[in-house]
């Protein structure tokens, strides 16, 4: 399935997303802590589409966001806090 990563931020939040033929497959979701660092929060993928590594291309783009930005990310998300741990290449991002 072809995707395409949307995002929208406000002030003090800010979502990427993932839709599908009928609406959001998954969205990963944060909130801006300061103008160097983000928290990762939520990640969540409709049941159908668990399992297919959605969330994960959600925070693999995150993470590039965030260093094209210069900003930090605290994964305070179980799934985005595992996914940290997992990989070593998200240390230069990790707040």
């Amino acid at each position: 399935m072809d995707y395409t990563i949307q995002h929208r931020e406000n002030d003090k939040r800010g979502m990427f997303w993932i839709e599908g033929e009928h609406g959001k497959i998954s969205e990963l979701t944060y909130t801006v802590q300061d103008e160097n660092t983000i928290i990762v929060d939520h990640t969540e993928t409709k049941m159908e589409h668990e399992h297919q590594g959605y969330a994960s291309k959600l925070l693999d783009h995150t993470v590039a966001w965030a260093r094209s930005k210069n900003i930090k990310i605290e994964p305070l998300c179980p799934f985005a806090e595992v996914k940290f741990d997992e990989k070593p290449e998200y240390a230069d991002v990790r707040a």
